[in-house]
């Protein structure tokens, strides 16, 4: 057990962190099981929506730390593979903007 006020801190700061780490990983394994069960039930349609939904959180936990970063670009490849094997358009990334379009 900590002694010093700033270990003890420390602690209850590593627990917390603990905590939310743990909930947003359980809530992304979620996540990327229904992609991978769409994919695998042929709906193509259902896989792309989830996989979206599924992209943006394997990169939010990435940016804090949950997940290391090439793990989520990993994970993301072998998803939108599944995606597009289930016969859907993998729709990941960023939505392309029109600043730039030609009329």
């Amino acid at each position: 057990m900590p002694t010093t006020k700033s270990a003890k801190k420390r602690l209850r700061q590593s627990l917390e962190r603990r905590a939310r780490n743990r909930a947003d990983r359980s809530l992304l394994k979620g996540q990327v099981k229904k992609v991978r069960d769409a994919a695998a039930a042929g709906d193509a349609e259902k896989a792309a929506i989830e996989l979206r939904a599924a992209s943006k959180r394997l990169d939010q936990a990435a940016s804090g730390g949950v997940l290391h970063r090439n793990a989520a670009a990993r994970t993301k490849s072998r998803l939108a593979k599944a995606v597009k094997a289930a016969g859907g358009k993998p729709a990941v990334g960023k939505v392309p903007s029109k600043a730039g379009a030609k009329k």
